[in-house]
């Protein structure tokens, strides 16, 4: 127990003097999850929008203060002429037009119908369809309190009601994601890194004829790690709950131990990875490639997996960050507890157990 103690004292004392180890372990992580915090949102937000009122009258001009007063759309200018609206597009500051046709009010109210147009740069389709739908949806709202105000003809009324997440906020599906990205590359990269490390320094021989036995070797090189990372992790989530409004509503000790299970998985990870390679550079791939792009695309992060074809749903099931994010989407939004998240709970300690004893198998072949 006094040389595990030591071992895992020299450990320590190793991460702390490499100045990149520290910045890697706690300044990638915050600076990524503020990046994607900020950047990586599906909301719309003072989109730059431009207004062809042929008709200019009471009832065109109050929908055009309600799209402006909604705080999605910012009104950049007003076209006069039909010949505008290519010029307009083409310079690209603007990304939708909205087109009220003549006589507008005079039609509503005599004919009970009139047309708007939206006109829309579908160069970018996603952005395209986010600010039609939003566009729509306004006046959808506009159209029926003057319904209502007039005592028309009845109507069936939808009242959708979004359940945790009332704001329908874009961080409440990245945050998630995010953590679980971060907390699975650093430390996964991390571990593995410092075991190849001794490998290329030439000091694992030493390590190996050690009278440490190979969990020992194994548990020393994870624990600074595991106590670090859940440092680390603490802090994302704190980042999640002050900067982004990310609610807790289940137990926080449960996410933290849930959080705590999840770092020790992809610590045992990047253990493994350590014993498959024999050089910081294969490491650093096989973390970065292997496990960057399954995590984003087939973890849930950004893509329904529901949606995708039944291979790669397949696939997705050994992805240990779809069954995070799982995890902390319910204690962190629903506010459920274990009874709801056992089952992802059971995989993670699964694969937990795997990729240790295959690691502990790889360090007994070289030690033979």
């Amino acid at each position: 127990m006094k040389r595990f103690r030591g071992f895992v004292k020299k450990e320590f004392i190793h991460i702390f003097r490499d100045v990149r180890t520290l910045l890697i372990l706690f300044g990638m992580p915050v600076a990524q999850i503020l990046i994607f915090g900020y950047v990586v949102t599906n909301e719309i937000k003072e989109a730059r929008i431009a207004v062809y009122d042929k008709s200019n009258d009471h009832i065109t001009r109050e929908i055009t203060d309600k799209l402006v007063s909604s705080d999605y759309f910012i009104l950049s200018k007003n076209i006069r002429d039909h010949r505008e609206i290519e010029k307009t597009f083409e310079k690209g500051e603007i990304k939708e037009i909205i087109v009220f046709e003549q006589n507008f009010a005079e039609k509503l109210t005599n004919e009970k119908s009139a047309t708007v147009q939206i006109l829309l740069d579908a160069t970018d389709a996603n952005m395209a369809n986010l600010l039609q739908s939003y566009t729509s949806g306004i006046i959808r709202d506009y159209s029926r309190d003057i319904r209502v105000s007039n005592n028309e003809m009845p109507q069936m009324v939808i009242k959708p009601r979004m359940l945790f997440n009332n704001e329908l906020r874009g961080v409440y599906m990245f945050v998630p994601g995010t953590m679980a990205l971060i907390l699975m590359l650093v430390t996964a990269m991390m571990t593995s890194i410092s075991i190849t490390r001794e490998k290329e320094m030439g000091t694992m021989e030493v390590l190996l004829v050690s009278p440490l036995k190979s969990i020992q070797i194994i548990a020393g090189k994870v624990f600074p790690y595991v106590f670090l990372a859940f440092l680390n992790g603490v802090t994302i989530i704190a980042l999640g709950y002050f900067v982004f409004g990310m609610p807790v509503n289940g137990s926080l000790i449960l996410l933290l131990l849930e959080t705590l299970l999840y770092i020790i998985m992809s610590l045992s990870l990047g253990i493994f990875i350590s014993t498959i390679s024999n050089s910081q550079q294969m490491a650093m791939f096989i973390s970065m490639f292997a496990l960057l792009l399954p995590t984003m695309l087939l973890s849930g992060f950004i893509f329904p997996t529901e949606n995708m074809p039944w291979p790669l749903q397949w696939l997705s099931t050994i992805i240990p960050a779809k069954y995070y994010i799982i995890l902390i989407k319910n204690i962190m939004i629903k506010g459920t507890g274990l009874l709801y998240i056992w089952k992802e709970t059971l995989v993670l300690l699964l694969m937990t157990g795997i990729f240790i004893g295959l690691s502990i198998k790889n360090f007994k072949i070289r030690l033979e």
